[in-house]
């Protein structure tokens, strides 16, 4: 079957699948610009260390699409870290108690681009956050990112960063 006629499905992700998650993280930062070919050794390995803690914790829930061919193979990834927060107007009479949902690390391999990924695997993860009552999604975009999030309802806020030496 030709890769183009290949079937994915996304399934939750476990703390098996975390050499694959921690290296599509510094893939992610690679292909953005963000990161040297010769760093990204240490934060695959600090991200798999960091993941083979918090997917059993519950702090980062994550999910993975994969190829339905035979051997099944991971062609994508996405995940929320938990976070608490406080108390903060919700809209309305309604307060937000957290926790706060950040997405992180959505990523899919160059040859299952433009092809449902991504947005399968935010429709999951937003699912999964509905379920869960938690109404606070927040995300840093990439400049391919963006326009999926802006079609799933993500809208630029008023945050600021200050960037530190």
């Amino acid at each position: 079957m030709k890769p183009s006629q290949t079937v994915f499905r996304v399934r939750p992700a476990q703390v098996r699948d975390v050499d694959v998650l921690a290296r599509h993280r510094s893939a992610m930062f690679r292909d953005m610009g963000q990161l040297a070919e010769d760093k990204q050794h240490g934060l695959t390995a600090a991200t798999a260390a960091y993941l083979r803690r918090a997917i059993p914790s519950g702090e980062y829930l994550a999910w993975v699409a994969e190829d339905t061919a035979a051997p099944a193979q991971i062609v994508g990834g996405a995940g929320v870290q938990l976070r608490p927060i406080m108390p903060r107007p919700g809209g309305g009479d309604r307060l937000e108690l957290g926790p706060e949902a950040l997405v992180l690390n959505v990523y899919v391999e160059r040859s299952w681009r433009r092809r449902g990924v991504a947005a399968a695997l935010m429709h999951t993860l937003l699912a999964a956050l509905s379920e869960r009552d938690i109404r606070r999604v927040v995300l840093h975009a990439s400049a391919d990112g963006r326009h999926l999030y802006e079609q799933l309802g993500f809208a630029p806020t008023n945050e600021m960063r200050l960037k530190t030496t």
